[in-house]
């Protein structure tokens, strides 16, 4: 059985109390790795085109509003 597979079990036979314990740590570790990793993107640059393409919407007058 791989790690994974034990886990699988692990998580699958918690209380419920216990399983949205884990899945709130869970979600809030995506998370913070998410951030990371765009930070780690703009600084970078690798997020720049993102900035040009609404720069040019702006000038260009199609810049939609969220």
């Amino acid at each position: 059985m791989t790690k994974i597979e034990e886990l699988e079990d692990q998580v699958a036979s918690l209380p419920r109390e216990e399983y949205s314990q884990f899945r709130r740590w869970f979600f809030d570790r995506d998370w913070a790795e998410w951030d990371r990793e765009i930070e780690e993107d703009s600084a970078a640059g690798r997020l720049d085109f993102l900035v040009n393409e609404a720069a040019t919407a702006k000038r260009d007058g199609t810049l939609r509003a969220l």
